[in-house]
């Protein structure tokens, strides 16, 4: 059976997390936060938030091997609507929105530096290609990707140390007292801006999605999800000092084009057309990874109900085609019917919330498997058992909290779909 190395999992991983949240949370979090030392914490939190979920995810995947992601966790542990419904946000809300998003951003930068191709117009292509791409054979889609990362993080590298060297104009908007002060980190608009963080943390599961793909998936899941989560962090972490000490924060506020800015004021209007095309090209890999991840929910949805068979059939090529090409099609809704922050927002309580719930699913798989008195030993058990996930669901159960109060139309929304979802849910089943 063809499957996915360890290598190119954990550029999955890195790939779905490095993308259109770090390059356009920072400009909202300003408007809320004054402390530029506690929205560095914030990145800092975020990181941790990830890697404690990330060790959740990789001790489920260790017993509970199969692709799908939170659908196979949830309906294995919880209930099969639980799965369902997780598969079917985790499908549309949870990549195809990001997918938009992502690719929007790319169409963003692009056009900043070649203001005549019309952002959206872009970023349709960009879906289109990927697609065409994943749906073609493992070799290629498991090259593309990986090489795309890899151009991906050279070019992240060569702009923090451009701009360490270059810039550093406003070193005193991050200096030592604001690094002491952490007191927004815990107040209101703290939260609000830690979902900003945690949406461009979010890919740190995608791995799971291609779980019954990889080559030895007990031992090369958690490798992926550790050094991914380990990597992005230090990354996110270094890129937002440099933007809070290359630009006036008068500047970044409010803000989408975060990087462009910064770009624009250490190297001038010449390095920030540059900056702007290389951007626009780390993107694609991010849309790459989410179109390659993504759609193994929606496949395990169509091999476990008959009404949706079609979306689990897989081409010559053994890659699940019909999956991906709707998961394109719905990226497209969102990207020409939706503007970005109510994407963004969005999106980042509500995949919130498919992760909360999926974590508290490992203190069942740990129960079920005590009362089962199995001898089996997997490759991987979280350590300092339960302390990651209490941690995960400590900071993830606050924002979802807060956010949801603060935003009650999102709630609204969670709710009319946990409702609408179910006899769709019993039609489908009963028809199997």
């Amino acid at each position: 059976m063809q499957g996915y190395s360890v290598k190119v999992a954990t550029a999955v991983v890195i790939a779905n997390m490095i993308g259109t949240g770090v390059f356009t949370s920072l400009g909202f979090q300003l408007l809320a936060i004054e402390s530029t030392g506690a929205i560095l914490w914030l990145w800092v939190l975020g990181g941790l938030c990830a890697l404690c979920g990330a060790l959740c995810y990789a001790e489920l995947g260790a017993h509970h091997t199969g692709s799908g992601g939170e659908y196979h966790f949830l309906t294995e542990l919880v209930h099969p609507y639980a799965g369902f419904l997780s598969g079917g946000v985790s499908a549309t809300v949870g990549f195809a929105a990001p997918i938009a998003l992502a690719s929007l951003t790319f169409g963003v930068y692009l056009a900043t530096a070649l203001p005549d191709i019309p952002p959206r117009l872009s970023a349709t292509a960009l879906i289109l290609v990927m697609v065409t791409v994943h749906t073609r054979t493992y070799r290629e889609s498991a090259n593309g990707q990986y090489v795309l990362t890899l151009f991906k993080l050279l070019l992240i590298v060569l702009f923090i140390i451009t701009a360490l060297f270059l810039g550093s104009g406003f070193a005193e908007q991050l200096s030592p007292a604001s690094l002491v002060d952490v007191t927004e980190v815990f107040s209101g608009p703290g939260a609000v801006a830690l979902i900003y963080v945690t949406y461009a943390y979010s890919g740190w599961n995608a791995a799971t999605y291609i779980l019954g793909e990889l080559e030895s998936p007990q031992r090369d899941l958690p490798r992926a999800l550790i050094v991914g989560c380990a990597v992005v962090t230090m990354i996110y972490v270094l890129l937002n000092a440099v933007f809070l000490t290359s630009a006036s924060v008068s500047s970044l506020s409010g803000e989408i084009e975060i990087a462009y800015i910064v770009a624009d004021a250490v190297l001038g209007e010449g390095g920030a057309f540059v900056v702007s095309l290389l951007l626009s090209g780390i993107l694609i890999s991010t849309v790459s990874a989410m179109i390659m991840a993504g759609p193994r929910a929606l496949q395990r949805l169509g091999e476990d109900y008959p009404g949706l068979d079609w979306l689990g059939q897989k081409n010559a090529g053994g890659l699940p085609a019909n999956a991906i090409v709707f998961m394109g099609l719905i990226a497209l809704f969102f990207l020409w019917t939706s503007t970005f922050e109510q994407i963004l927002l969005f999106a980042g309580l509500v995949m919130a919330a498919n992760t909360l719930f999926t974590v508290m699913a490992v203190f069942v798989s740990r129960a079920r498997r005590r009362r089962a008195h199995s001898g089996a030993q997997s490759t991987f058990h979280m350590p300092l058992y339960p302390v990651p996930a209490i941690v995960f669901l400590i900071i993830t159960g606050w924002t979802v909290i807060y956010t949801a109060v603060q935003y009650p139309t999102g709630l609204l929304a969670a709710a009319a779909l946990l409702v609408a979802g179910y006899p769709l849910f019993k039609r489908l089943r009963r028809n199997g």
